[in-house]
């Protein structure tokens, strides 16, 4: 369905990729992804964003993965380790980002998978995270098995027009 190959960037690859990332997001967020920013979606926001974010990757806070094609980078999606002492298994999962030109080819749950199989490994089973309800995303994690554990009414605004949206929560134990 997709010819991505999906990888786990380095901090040094992250960093080489940082255009692409930038406008990844960028494009996200302009097609009504709720990431956690709103219109107007400035290159300036996404490259603040993702310097902090490179940051957080360089101290080994989080890892990055990234889908490429033709040279260029159509998704992402990010591991956040959760930094409690008493949570060493525990990971957020967020940041999952499709470029509009690679929608509806699988490369969602691609990268899904893999970000599932690298926290498998690296010994984080317990993941979290939290999407729009209605959303395309929402229903790609119901596809892919995570379980809801439930809805906050109001949690969000909506990146376009700035009304508060329904947010569902989800987990999936590895």
């Amino acid at each position: 369905m997709t010819d991505h190959s999906v990888i786990l960037l380095s901090p040094e690859q992250a960093e080489a990729r940082r255009d692409g990332l930038v406008d990844l997001l960028v494009d996200a967020v302009e097609s009504g992804a709720s990431v956690n920013f709103l219109w107007p979606m400035t290159r300036a926001k996404a490259e603040a964003w993702w310097k902090g974010a490179l940051a957080s990757h360089a101290r080994g806070e989080r890892l990055i993965f990234a889908a490429e094609a033709d040279g260029r980078i159509d998704g992402s999606v990010q591991i956040t380790l959760a930094p409690q002492e008493n949570q060493p298994f525990r990971a957020d999962l967020g940041k999952l980002l499709v470029h509009r030109r690679a929608r509806r080819k699988g490369l969602g749950a691609l990268l899904m998978g893999a970000a599932e199989s690298e926290a498998r490994r690296i010994g984080r089973t317990l993941l979290m995270l939290d999407t729009e309800a209605g959303s395309d995303a929402e229903r790609l994690y119901d596809r892919l098995g995570w379980i809801r554990y439930g809805q906050v009414p109001g949690y969000a605004m909506r990146a376009e027009d700035h009304s508060r949206e329904l947010v569902t929560f989800f987990y999936k134990e590895l």
